[in-house]
């Protein structure tokens, strides 16, 4: 990836998954809105050279380290800080992608919003984490602070089987040194809700089945495993890599599941005018969040609890195809309008 200057503005996609870029490529086609994609896994940046003029998006993932690009994080804090310093049109920048990259800051900022969270307890390192598990009832759960796919999560029963973990050669060490003790909730029903946002307002909310089992909840085109033939998953007998959280179970891979196995749907029930959303509309705007999911659930005793936020938010065609909206077109045109703004002259 090298950023050079281009006789035409465009809108410049950064990541550093590819799988993840087809819907959103068919959408920006469709809206005849010019895409460049820079991919964040190598390349370089003339710090001395204004960067080229353009619409740039942040899509830089949580969960990078683990397909072998470990340094991309570092790299999008450099580029970013870098357009930013010259005053162009940033999406997700550099602040949003501080909360991506950890979870300790994601719960910092949903608290101060007033949202209910799950408590919780970041340790640094191993030392202290047998003392402060202590503080929670049975169970608990552990998570990476810089996770996703479900890094980190196990559910532990007593404190002497999580004593014994930590102990091990089993112990899953985050990239970052930094593990998350976290509370036991029940949820009401086998299922979590993820919202999803453009351009800073509520476009759909989707329900993913969590009966079958998984943290890896990824509603994604890129998540659907494709049909071979002869082959067939029994959701009901999904092997599991962690344990139980929030009433379901975990296993290694939400997404490995058939695109149409009836996992994810639109709640139509939840709207723009729910409470909980214009909340998290408003938390959107204080935080300069403009494209994200966001995961909720509502728990056994009447919580309503909020607990991921995800600025490289993917989007199905199999759940859209029910709608008249489409969260990849939905982008494109925000960003266009963005990029067509532009081009007007500069207002005396």
């Amino acid at each position: 990836m090298t950023i050079e200057n281009q006789d035409a503005p465009a809108v410049y996609i950064l990541h550093e998954n590819p799988e993840w870029l087809p819907a959103l490529r068919t959408g920006f086609e469709a809206e005849g809105v010019p895409v460049r994609e820079l991919e964040l896994t190598s390349g370089s940046i003339d710090l001395g050279a204004e960067p080229p003029q353009g619409v740039f998006w942040s899509r830089l993932s949580a969960s990078s380290h683990t397909r072998g690009n470990e340094h991309a994080k570092e790299y999008a804090r450099a580029i970013l800080r870098w357009l930013e310093s010259h005053g162009r049109r940033v999406v997700n920048g550099s602040q949003v992608l501080e909360l991506e990259v950890s979870k300790v800051a994601q719960h910092s900022a949903l608290a101060a919003a007033g949202l209910d969270v799950p408590k919780t307890v970041a340790v640094f390192g191993k030392d202290a984490l047998v003392e402060r598990a202590r503080e929670f009832d049975l169970p608990f759960i552990t998570k990476h602070n810089q996770g996703g796919k479900g890094l980190g999560v196990r559910r532990f029963d007593s404190y002497e089987e999580f004593d014994e973990y930590v102990a091990s050669s089993e112990f899953e060490e985050p990239i970052d040194g930094i593990t998350l003790l976290q509370e036991y909730v029940q949820t009401a029903e086998p299922f979590i809700t993820r919202a999803e946002f453009v351009d800073g307002q509520f476009l759909y909310a989707v329900r993913v089945d969590t009966s079958a089992g998984s943290f890896e909840l990824c509603p994604a085109e890129a998540c659907a495993v494709p049909e071979t033939e002869g082959a067939s998953i029994d959701l009901a007998n999904l092997t599991v890599a962690s344990a139980e959280i929030g009433g379901f179970v975990a296993a290694a891979a939400a997404c490995d599941v058939p695109a149409d196995s009836g996992m994810f749907r639109i709640r139509p029930e939840i709207t723009a005018e729910t409470p909980l959303i214009q909340k998290l509309v408003a938390f959107l705007a204080e935080q300069r969040i403009e494209v994200a999911g966001i995961e909720f659930f509502e728990t056994a005793d009447g919580r309503v609890i909020v607990y991921d936020v995800n600025t490289n938010t993917n989007y199905n065609p199999d759940v859209e195809a029910s709608l008249e909206v489409s969260g990849a077109r939905a982008v494109a045109r925000a960003l266009g309008r963005e990029l067509a703004a532009l081009a007007e002259p500069a207002q005396v």
